[in-house]
Formats: C-alpha cells, sequence, structure tokens
C-alpha cells in the first residue's frame, strides 16, 4: 500500500495547520483511505471507487482527468497549495468532521469532494502512526540521500580521473602534434629542393635543345648556300664551254670567215645569260631550260653564217 502525508491550512482557519494522510492500494481511482488530525484529534475515511466515478458524472467530465486532479489537489501537497482549496468544519456533539476539496480558479472554484470523517476513539494511535509514518520517509529519504552521496562522490572521482587522463591524452597529442610539424617542414624543404633542382634541368635542357635546334638550322643554312653556290658555278662553267664551242666554227669556216665575212657573232645571248644569272635561286629550273636550248641557237646561227654569199677582195 502506497502513502501520502501532506500538511494543510484549511480555508476558514489558515492558521491552523492539519495533517492529511492518503493512502491506497493500486490507484488512486481504485479508492483511498484518508486520516485527518490536528495533533490532539484524528478523523478518518474512506472513498470508493464508485463515489469517484459518481463525483465525475455529477461534475461531467472524464474520470481519468478527475481522477488527474485528485492527484494534484490530495498528493501533491503544498507544490499545488495555491491552486486548491480545503475546508473542514467540526461537529463536536456528532464526532463527526466535514471535509471538502476544490479547485481554485479565475472567477471562482468549484469542488471536487466531500466527506464526512468520523472521529478516533484513540487519536495517540492515529498521531503515532503518522509520527512512525514520517520517520519511515525520513530513514528511507537519508538512505536514498546517502546512495546519492557516495554515488556522487564515485562519480567525482571517475571524473578526476577521467580529467587526468585526459590531460595526458592532451599532453600527448601536442607533443605528436609537434613532432609531426616537424617532420613535415623537413619533408616540405626537401621537396622544395628537389622541385628546384627538377627546374633547374628542366630549364637547362629546353636550352640545350634550343642551342641545338640553332646550331641545325645554321648548319642546314650553310649547305643549303654551299649547294646553291656550287650548282651556280657548276651552271656557268657549263654555258663557258658551250659558248666557246658555238662561236669557234671549223677549220674551213674558219679560215673563210677570217677572209671574207663581216660578220660577228652576237654576244647579247651571253649578256642574257650573266643577267639572268644574277637573279633568284628561284630561275635554277630556266636557267637548265635555257642552256639545253642555247647550243642548237648556236648551231644555227654558224650555219647560216656559213650559207651567206661573201667577196673577197684583195689589195
Amino acid at each position: 500500500m502506497e502513502k501520502t502525508l501532506n500538511r494543510i491550512h484549511p480555508v476558514s482557519d489558515p492558521e491552523a495547520t492539519y495533517f492529511l494522510q492518503i493512502s491506497w492500494e493500486k490507484d488512486l481511482g481504485t479508492g483511498f483511505g484518508l486520516i485527518l488530525s490536528d495533533g490532539q484529534c484524528a478523523w478518518t475515511g474512506t472513498v470508493s471507487e464508485a463515489e469517484i466515478s459518481r463525483e465525475a458524472a455529477d461534475m461531467e467530465m472524464n474520470r481519468e482527468k478527475y481522477v488527474e486532479e485528485l492527484k494534484k489537489a490530495l498528493i501533491a501537497g503544498e507544490e499545488s497549495a495555491d491552486k486548491y482549496n480545503f475546508a473542514i468544519s467540526r461537529d463536536e456533539e456528532n464526532r463527526e468532521c466535514h471535509f471538502s476539496y476544490e479547485r481554485n480558479l479565475k472567477d471562482g472554484s468549484f469542488r471536487l469532494g466531500s466527506l464526512k470523517l468520523q472521529e478516533v476513539s484513540s487519536p495517540a494511535e492515529v498521531v503515532k502512526e503518522l509520527i512512525g509514518y514520517c520517520l519511515d520517509c525520513l530513514g528511507r529519504l537519508q538512505a536514498k540521500n546517502e546512495h546519492l552521496q557516495k554515488e556522487n562522490e564515485r562519480l567525482f572521482s571517475d571524473w578526476s580521473d577521467v580529467e587526468k587522463r585526459l590531460e595526458k591524452c592532451v599532453e600527448a597529442k601536442e607533443e605528436l602534434e609537434a613532432d609531426l610539424y616537424n617532420r613535415f617542414i623537413l619533408v616540405l624543404n626537401e621537396k622544395k629542393a628537389k622541385i628546384r633542382s627538377l627546374q633547374k634541368l628542366l630549364n637547362e635542357a629546353k636550352e640545350s635543345v634550343a642551342d641545338a635546334k640553332c646550331t641545325r638550322d645554321s648548319i642546314a643554312t650553310t649547305q643549303m648556300a654551299t649547294v646553291r653556290e656550287n650548282d651556280y658555278d657548276g651552271s656557268t662553267d657549263e654555258e663557258s664551254e658551250n659558248l666557246t664551242q658555238a662561236s669557234l666554227p671549223s677549220a674551213p669556216e674558219r679560215k673563210d670567215s677570217l677572209l671574207g665575212s663581216p660578220d660577228v657573232i652576237d654576244t647579247a645571248p651571253r649578256r642574257k645569260r650573266r643577267q639572268r644569272t644574277a637573279k633568284p635561286a628561284g630561275t635554277g629550273a630556266k636557267m637548265a631550260t635555257y642552256e639545253t636550248e642555247l647550243p642548237a641557237k648556236e648551231k644555227g646561227w654558224a650555219r647560216q653564217s656559213s650559207q651567206v654569199p661573201f667577196n673577197l677582195t684583195i689589195l
């Protein structure tokens, strides 16, 4: 059985103090017992489950909600003292006490329930029971307090150990970070030096490639100039030989020309050839064609000169 003991002050006499004990089996909604005492007298009564249901129906309130209101009014105690009022009226002749409890509202109050309590013949026993209940509660609270105190000390000790371990971990972490940072600096400097050396080698390789290309270009230019010069010298020698052969007639013809022919071999083609050789190298093909056609023309001129009649006058 569960019990609670609260201190209440009736509305009719706020200075008076009463002790209210509520006891129930499983739930307050299944019924409960009530003991009320002022320290000298005591009254007792019970509320059944049917009475609780009837009170909820009379107020047109849901039964579960009504039970929750009863718990707040009779069990919560001083936590909800401002929200609930208690009215106590004693009947000395009938040795009864009328007890009611109400819920305060902004514009009034409504009654949650009321019952008649019967006076106990031996109030000392009731007071003794209440004191015993208080002592039992005090003992349980002290034991719980001691348990919580020990648990608190244990947690504080664990917290101290964890704090020390955490400080060690922080120190180890800082040392590890410093060590890793130093190693990282060494590795970074080595990488930078390696990158600089590779860049230097790359620049040197680029410069050597550029120098080799320039050398190859100069050599190729020199070779092309030499080839052009050799081609020019060879063509000039061939032309001079062909011209010499074409200009010199055979022995009989040479005698006749010396004796009586007033004609002179035209030197214009030779001058033209000299002018053409001074042109750019792209005229090599035309010069070769001209060289092949030149002997035939000279032969034609020689043939024509041999056919021309001439008179030899001897003085």
